[in-house]
């Protein structure tokens, strides 16, 4: 463990505000080139430690063509959420990240990366803090515009099971954009 590692689990800045607790949980290393940048970890990734352990990172291990193997291992892939730690659960699903993580960490974190990295930005909360200058386009709108962010971002939604409905009404999604973020994953690696 770095001492990077070493303060981000050690972390508590947001610890009144966690029902369930504290447990930071991302991953990285000074030679990942791909970085999935995602919410918050759920709770079944808060109970099992593990980023994307559930079935949102099956269904982003399937868009990108990434095995478990591969996607976990930090050499190649950093898993940085916007929040560290499990949100708790709001009326409508999980609540927001927490708003003191990503300030006080991602910094941090992208400085140790290699400058070519490629990240990927993983629902809505990652691309309004990477791509501020879209915050009028809606979703749908950046995803679709991804080849305008490469070779440094590629935004897609948030593969939870919420998806299904948004990939029936956007089928260039799986046709244009899936292929493409494969053949981005690949080289990155």
């Amino acid at each position: 463990m770095t001492p990077l590692h070493q303060e981000i689990s050690a972390c508590t800045i947001c610890a009144k505000h966690l029902p369930h607790g504290v447990r930071p949980v991302t991953q990285f290393s000074a030679t990942s080139r791909l970085v999935i940048i995602g919410q918050a970890p759920g709770s079944a990734v808060h109970a099992s430690g593990i980023p994307w352990d559930d079935p949102s990172g099956d269904r982003l291990r399937e868009w990108t063509g990434l095995s478990k193997q591969e996607m976990y291992d930090a050499e190649k892939v950093a898993l940085v959420p916007m929040g560290f730690c499990y949100p708790g659960k709001g009326k409508s699903g999980d609540l927001p990240p927490r708003p003191e993580c990503a300030p006080a960490w991602h910094k941090r974190v992208m400085d140790v990366l290699p400058s070519d990295t490629l990240t990927l930005l993983v629902g809505s909360y990652a691309q309004a803090a990477y791509l501020p200058e879209t915050r009028k386009l809606s979703l749908t709108e950046r995803v679709r515009l991804a080849d305008d962010f490469l070779p440094t971002f590629l935004p897609l939604p948030h593969p939870s099971w919420r998806s299904t409905g948004w990939m029936r009404k956007n089928p260039w999604f799986e046709k244009t954009v899936i292929p493409a973020l494969r053949t981005c994953v690949t080289s990155n690696l």
